[in-house]
């Protein structure tokens, strides 16, 4: 039998955007975040569903022996309960019993207790909800900051690779002089030394544009295939502008997490605070019974029994009163959850320094990566000249092949910059966004850029 051929992995291209998106729709983080905000949503139904009354019913048929005595028993839940009055003498006889029954059974007061139950299944619900918004948040932060680092490796390979050719031009030429003697064997050896280290620098380069793809294709949620990025045009240019209107620190995800959390810890105080109050409950019961047994002694045979010989009703209202001896409990239950509630609140004030924090840094970050943007144009202008001279004056026996090394490095480095502080820009204008806790004006602008 042959063996069938691998197939072959599927090669997946995304923009910026598409890339944003497909991870929203397929990593699992954000699956799991919403499926925490389906079980919370249930949850409440499953607390206003204390409101509604019960209406419980039974049959029951059983075959069993009479025996009955007088005396009292214990409330335990092992030895079944039997009515009737105590029989002359004990028999091993058996008859038919049979039971039918309904019991309703409702609570229109409980002093707030329910309340305080769906209040706390509620602010669970906005903590699930304010935590997919911060997962979110964190899946289309790292996808654009690893998408931008494929983008980044790959102009580090195009200037790796452009500086492995010129090296090789300037090694060739390199050796046709020294060939010809008029230049030291040792140019030769070091314009080779130049090349292989270059070339060394482009393997290198590769690796890390292979890593980072990989990495692209984790945060995006695929088990499998090659991921490419498409940055056509976001290395055309990059916004001079941003248009990012400025947000409030209570409206970022974290933020909203950490007073979801503060409200979740008040709302189960509250329901600790109602928890030993007296209930009440309106009841009512309809049930039947028959047996075969005769309280007179002699027992009726055959089918007896098997119907329901008496029937009763039962209506009235109980109030039932918490255990006294929680008291204990109760109070050191209340203290536990008090501190939580300050442990939530300290959070959520360190939550708040963090975003103020990442706003600062997002700010210097777009301002120092335009900067550096708009000077780059010089510096590759100038590496480029002196690279040119520097190989002129090279074979023209005024300079060493240490200049022209240094300056073809020199050229390498800038060309380098050049394309990354491009990509730096967009970084910088991706952190901005994420500081202000929502990313749609950074999409919106990558739209009106241009950009995919």
């Amino acid at each position: 039998m042959l063996a069938q051929a691998p197939t072959p992995a599927v090669e997946q291209a995304f923009t910026l955007d598409q890339a944003l998106q497909f991870a929203l729709d397929h990593y699992p983080s954000v699956r799991a975040a919403l499926e925490q905000v389906t079980a919370s949503s249930a949850n409440v139904s499953v607390a206003q569903a204390a409101y509604l009354p019960r209406l419980d019913s039974l049959w029951q048929t059983n075959r069993a022996t009479a025996n009955n005595i007088f005396g009292q028993l214990l409330p335990q839940s092992v030895i079944p309960a039997l009515s009737g009055p105590v029989l002359p003498s004990a028999s091993g006889d058996s008859v038919w019993g049979s039971a039918a029954g309904a019991l309703f059974s409702w609570e229109p007061v409980d002093l707030g207790l329910r309340a305080s139950v769906v209040k706390e299944a509620q602010a669970d619900v906005t903590r699930a909800r304010a935590a997919e918004g911060l997962t979110r948040l964190g899946v289309q932060s790292v996808v654009g900051s690893v998408f931008l680092d494929v983008v980044s490796a790959q102009r580090a390979l195009a200037a790796t690779d452009a500086d492995v050719q010129r090296r090789d031009v300037l090694a060739r030429a390199v050796h046709t002089l020294v060939d010809n003697q008029l230049r030291p064997g040792a140019d030769a050896s070091r314009a080779d030394a130049e090349l292989a280290a270059a070339r060394t620098r482009s393997i290198q380069a590769h690796q890390r544009l292979i890593v980072a793809q990989a990495t692209l294709g984790q945060v995006l949620g695929l088990a499998d295939g090659l991921v490419t990025v498409d940055a056509t045009r976001l290395l055309d240019r990059a916004p001079e502008e941003t248009n990012f209107q400025a947000t409030r620190v209570t409206e970022h995800p974290l933020a909203q997490v950490g007073q979801a959390a503060v409200d979740l810890a008040h709302a189960h105080e509250e329901v600790l605070t109602n928890t030993d109050r007296p209930r009440l409950y309106v009841q009512s019961s309809l049930f039947a019974r028959g047996s075969g047994a005769n309280p007179t002694g002699p027992f009726e045979g055959g089918a007896s029994g098997l119907g329901l010989d008496r029937v009763n009703w039962a209506a009235g209202v109980q109030v039932v009163f918490p255990n006294l001896f929680d008291v204990t409990s109760l109070r050191a239950r209340r203290a536990a959850s008090e501190a939580q509630t300050r442990e939530e609140s300290a959070r959520y004030d360190e939550s708040v320094l963090t975003i103020t924090r990442e706003r600062r840094v997002a700010d210097a970050m777009v301002d120092a990566a335009r900067a550096i943007a708009k000077n780059m144009p010089v510096q590759l202008d100038s590496a480029r000249q002196s690279e040119t001279q520097a190989r002129a004056r090279y074979e023209a026996g005024l300079a060493s092949i240490v200049e022209v090394a240094d300056s073809q490095s020199l050229l390498a480095n800038a060309e380098y910059q050049d394309a990354v502080a491009r990509v730096e820009v967009w970084r910088a204008l991706l952190a901005h966004a994420v500081a202000q806790g929502t990313l749609a004006p950074f999409v919106q602008m990558l739209g009106a850029s241009g950009v995919r």
